[in-house]
């Protein structure tokens, strides 16, 4: 049908639009069924892991310890995020909240269903207990000799905790002391402070990757 003939069927202004608009994608020479790009992925094409799934899986040796996190919506950030790289445990410690609570499941969307949790009041005693086992501790803080994040390199085999702490008052310096080392996000801007579900997502992504673990996992 010509461009003049699309004007002469039409009965309405929105078919008069429609002829407009089919004409002048014929003038461009643009396929009206052109197959298309870059087509977003449904849910159901995720290969997402039933909660028993997840449970059985092969953990990334990664456990996170929250140091008197406020925010019940940081908190559930952080599960999410842990979801996403099979981490081995989060411990929530002090003030911070536990689930369940509609506040952090708003933003875990169910990982906290997922992903084994456990509150210990006192994080100096998870620190303690955890090194005893052999994990290695780590503070993300801004410290003196700390070691930038892009030049930490994961020893193999080795399982490693990372303390994240307060929006306001970060990690408590004695649980800073007590830590074996301390592993600090570079930043340039005017700020030098980021969110703690950020922090951890951009920690908890770098330590995944540069685990050889991961390279079994994805």
């Amino acid at each position: 049908m010509s461009f003049f003939d699309n004007f002469l069927c039409c009965s309405s202004s929105e078919d008069l639009n429609k002829a407009v608009f089919s004409s002048e994608i014929i003038a461009a020479n643009i396929p009206i069924f052109a197959p298309m790009e870059n087509r977003k992925l449904k849910n159901s094409e995720l290969d997402r892991k039933s909660v028993s799934e997840f449970k059985e899986a092969k953990k990334t040796p990664i456990i996170v310890i929250l140091d008197n996190v406020r925010s019940l919506n940081n908190i559930g950030s952080i599960f999410r995020t842990a979801d996403a790289f099979l981490i081995q445990k989060i411990y929530l410690c002090g003030i911070t909240a536990t689930p369940p609570h509609k506040d952090i499941q708003k933003t875990a969307l169910g990982a906290t269903e997922t992903v084994a949790w456990e509150y210990v009041e006192n994080v100096l005693e998870v620190v303690e207990k955890l090194k005893a086992a052999g994990v290695k501790t780590f503070a993300v803080e801004q410290a003196e000799n700390a070691t930038m994040l892009h030049d930490f390199k994961p020893e193999n085999d080795q399982s490693y905790a990372l303390i994240f702490g307060n929006e306001v008052k970060g990690v408590q310096q004695k649980v800073v002391s007590a830590s074996d080392e301390v592993l600090e996000i570079p930043q340039l801007g005017s700020k030098h402070s980021l969110n703690i579900s950020v922090s951890a997502g951009v920690v908890l992504w770098d330590v995944f990757v540069k685990m050889s673990v991961s390279k079994s996992i994805l």
